[in-house]
């Protein structure tokens, strides 16, 4: 046996002074009689009242109210398995558009491809939300969403030469993340499951991992602190690439080159591959490198059906079944019985008036 409001039984504490109302009255009603008159006059005037029978109609107040608080505790019998409202994840792709990410060593290019992917992933989410991060030396933002065709759209014709800010700020990206899930967090109505726990949280981090300002492992910290996961794909190559110049209209124009002459190289140096490792490392999430032909997507897709699969189990809760309706159904009787009775038996009524 539980008890859905365990707190309503202390309540029944309080029976005693509830039982003490009838005899009091009773008491009072033998007071009031006294002061009126004589006791043997006062029985020729008052027809059928009998003590008796208001003792009984007191006892059927106190039980039927009792019964009543016993309803308010809800008592539960048995119970059964229910799967709460399956619920999506909260995702936000925070994708570096720095110009170096123009680099060829992964084909088309590092951002075309990155680009091409993160288009096909968002394709397939089913009841997750998504918001998109956009960064180089700034950062542009679209707001989370259950749309991620609209998600698409946002980056789909960005490049690097759109962003404000040249450069690359990876910490700056990740409290840019970290905002968009803060504002756009769930209401709490099914927000937490039986453990208190909320929607899950993640943040996909695409990136050359040329970090030229900030603190990023700070960001990572921030992040885990608020339990948000970071999944973490390093785009690019040891040996180096040079980063391709773009005229306004598109069409390719070199390389771009320092100030002595020699093209810029950019690659996916091990002190760079070990800042992104931490950062996921951190967060509690995962480092991915990205191959020739492929950016990570599709590992990141498997972490996510995995977590699916573990909130799933964790959203099967065990629900006791309500039977307040049995005793509640008692209560009501008594107390529209004790209502409905008159204070003395007809029978004795219909004698009184045949001797009078």
């Amino acid at each position: 046996m539980n008890w859905g409001t365990s707190w309503a039984l202390w309540l029944l504490l309080g029976m005693p002074l509830v039982a003490a109302l009838p005899i009091y009255a009773f008491w009072q009603r033998g007071r009031a009689r006294k002061r009126f008159g004589d006791p043997t006059t006062l029985a020729t005037l008052v027809v059928g009242k009998s003590g008796a029978f208001r003792a009984a109609r007191g006892a059927i107040f106190v039980l039927g109210f009792a019964l009543l608080l016993l309803a308010l505790a809800r008592p539960q019998y048995g119970s059964r398995t229910r799967m709460l409202r399956k619920r999506g994840i909260d995702v936000v792709v925070a994708l570096d558009f720095s110009k170096s990410m123009l680099a060829r060593d992964v084909r088309p290019s590092r951002i075309d491809r990155a680009k091409a992917e993160l288009t096909r992933f968002l394709g397939e989410l089913t009841g997750d939300r998504v918001g998109i991060v956009a960064f180089a030396g700034e950062t542009m933002e679209f707001p989370m969403t259950l749309d991620p065709a609209a998600a698409s759209l946002f980056f789909r014709d960005l490049g690097p030469y759109d962003m404000p800010v040249g450069g690359t700020a990876i910490g700056r990206a990740l409290m840019a993340a970290k905002d968009l899930l803060d504002r756009g967090s769930r209401p709490s109505t099914e927000g937490e499951g039986p453990n208190g726990r909320q929607t899950s949280r993640i943040v996909i981090l695409m990136t050359d991992g040329e970090d030229h300002e900030g603190d990023p492992i700070a960001a990572a910290q921030e992040l885990a602190t608020a339990g948000i996961k970071v999944y973490v794909v390093g785009i690019g190559s040891r040996t180096g690439e040079p980063v391709p110049t773009y005229a306004p209209d598109g069409t390719w124009t070199g390389y771009m080159r320092d100030d002595s002459g020699q093209p810029v190289m950019t690659a996916l140096t091990a002190e760079n591959e070990q800042q992104l490792r931490e950062i996921a490392r951190i967060s509690g999430g995962r480092y991915f490198q990205a191959g020739r032909g492929s950016v990570g997507v599709e590992q990141i897709r498997t972490e996510m059906r995995r977590m699916k699969q573990d909130e799933h189990r964790g959203r099967r809760v065990t629900v006791h079944e309500d039977r307040y309706v049995l005793v509640l159904l008692p209560a009501f009787f008594f107390l529209v019985l004790e209502a409905l009775l008159p204070e003395a038996w007809v029978w004795r009524r219909r004698k009184h008036a045949r001797t009078a």
